[in-house]
């Protein structure tokens, strides 16, 4: 064989063109990445698939993500999901983001037999809806018990509850009411873009709450506090994952009580790295949702390693996950019940302090 035919011949081998396969293995991702919470999630699955590339790839190949922005529309989501399935390279998919569009694109991926890791969609409804769908995080129906404890821990009894009128906000709300042994004085949808929260504060000066739960996103949620101190209405104020982004405001975010799947102040190693790597990398702090995408890419990253690029191979592998193979990642150990939910939840409760979310221990609470 002449130089210039072996050269030929490397070349071919290092394309992966000999054998006809593609040297390089696809996975779908989708989120509201033009929304900050999106973006953190995106951020966190880059990251932790440039690592996966960077120590080889997947089985002598580099991982490819296919991104799409699903705007937390469900319909929207359903498309995207469509479309990975028809695209057969697409072994696997990382998302949806939020509850609503993963519940829509579920139902996609079990017609149409793909896996794919949720990050932080909490809804109940996606317990058990297709064999085909896991997450990362705990469910609402987990996660408003562990609020609802916290609030009581503190020794508050009267709690006003607002809750985002979609499928995020009425599980949690829900699951809150049903644990929280006080009183619930008052309980009332809310509009995710809602920009007068006058009338609620209003009202619940008049019905002193101890203490109120809000559930929703950063924007609701700076609103409604924005509200409180405005009209100097001092109650300790509560909110579920959603409120992951409130930091933004420091002012207002702060002494207020946060459940979430993650939190830089956790000491363990692994956390710590990811933190600095994190800020080395995109220069800023990552939060849940960053912890939340990258432990959905590394563990899809593992099963196609383990199980190879196989769709039913990979989901598979991902329901067969025990106690001695689960994935040791940022937000906890990590794997699956028989419904797709992870078997134990690191959700718990912090409080925001200096723009950080720290660990709280319920004990004397105090009021804002």
């Amino acid at each position: 064989m002449s130089a210039r035919s072996l050269i030929a011949s490397l070349l071919c081998v290092i394309a992966g063109a000999c054998s006809g396969g593609s040297p390089t293995i696809q996975l779908g991702v989708a989120g509201p990445f033009a929304q900050p919470f999106g973006d953190m999630t995106k951020k966190g699955i880059e990251m932790a698939i440039a690592e996966v590339n960077d120590s080889g790839g997947v089985r002598g190949k580099h991982l490819e993500l296919e991104e799409r922005d699903d705007a937390a529309d469900g319909a929207k989501a359903a498309g995207i999901a469509q479309d990975f399935v028809a695209n057969q390279a697409v072994v696997g998919v990382i998302g949806h983001v939020t509850s609503g569009a993963m519940v829509a694109a579920a139902k996609v991926y079990d017609s149409g037999r793909l896996p794919a890791i949720a990050t932080s969609a909490t809804t109940p409804e996606l317990t058990g809806m297709s064999p085909w769908v896991f997450r990362v995080i705990s469910s609402d129906s987990s996660n408003g018990i562990t609020i609802a404890h916290f609030a009581e821990a503190l020794g508050r009894k009267r709690a006003a509850v607002l809750y985002e009128n979609d499928a995020y906000g009425r599980g949690l709300a829900s699951s809150f009411r049903r644990a929280f042994d006080g009183e619930i004085v008052s309980i009332d949808p809310i509009s995710a873009d809602i920009t007068n929260a006058e009338p609620y504060i209003a009202y619940y000066k008049t019905r002193s709450p101890d203490v109120v739960f809000v559930v929703g996103t950063q924007n609701s949620g700076l609103v409604v506090l924005r509200e409180a101190k405005r009209e100097k209405f001092a109650t300790d104020f509560l909110g579920g994952d959603g409120w992951t982004g409130i930091v933004a405001d420091t002012a207002m975010a702060e002494g207020t009580y946060v459940g979430t799947a993650f939190t830089v102040e956790d000491p363990r190693p692994e956390v710590q790295r990811f933190v600095s790597d994190f800020r080395a990398r995109y220069h800023e702090v990552p939060d849940a949702y960053a912890a939340l995408g990258y432990d959905a890419a590394r563990m899809m990253a593992r099963a196609v390693q383990e199980a190879g690029p196989d769709r039913a191979a990979i989901r598979a592998y991902l329901a067969s996950l025990t106690d001695e193979t689960a994935y040791h990642g940022i937000t906890g150990v990590l794997r699956f019940g028989p419904g797709g939910d992870p078997v134990t939840s690191s959700y718990r409760v912090t409080r925001v302090r200096h723009g950080a979310f720290e660990l709280v221990t319920p004990g004397a609470g105090s009021s804002r």
